[in-house]
């Protein structure tokens, strides 16, 4: 029985990133998947807690200060997920030329800019 593979809803261990393609194919571990995922957990968690407090109707400058709390978070997993990707993928992609997964980061930190 044959059936179609869809890419996961949230990254998976080992890897935080869709597999490479085969002309930039390498093998590794990410250091801090375990790390992410924890602090991916965490964020969800102050999220919905941000949403019960929209629909407590608390007060709007308690509920952006909240909102900003999940931005930083948010933005430290980021950094993490993108220094892992350097010293990882990157690495990895220099060593073997892979110019596709230098052009994929680039578009990758214009996405997390805007």
């Amino acid at each position: 029985m044959s059936h179609a593979h869809t890419p996961p809803d949230f990254p998976h261990e080992p890897s935080l990133h869709a597999p490479a393609t085969p002309q930039g194919a390498h093998s590794h571990t990410h250091t801090n998947t375990r790390a992410v995922i924890n602090r991916l957990s965490r964020a969800i968690g102050h999220l919905n807690g941000v949403k019960a407090m929209v629909e407590e109707g608390r007060d709007c400058p308690e509920v952006l200060i909240q909102l900003s709390a999940v931005r930083a978070a948010i933005n430290s997993i980021c950094e993490v997920i993108l220094r892992d990707h350097i010293d990882h993928c990157i690495v990895d992609a220099v060593q073997t030329g892979d110019m596709d997964a230098i052009a994929e980061l680039n578009r990758a930190i214009q996405l997390l800019m805007k």
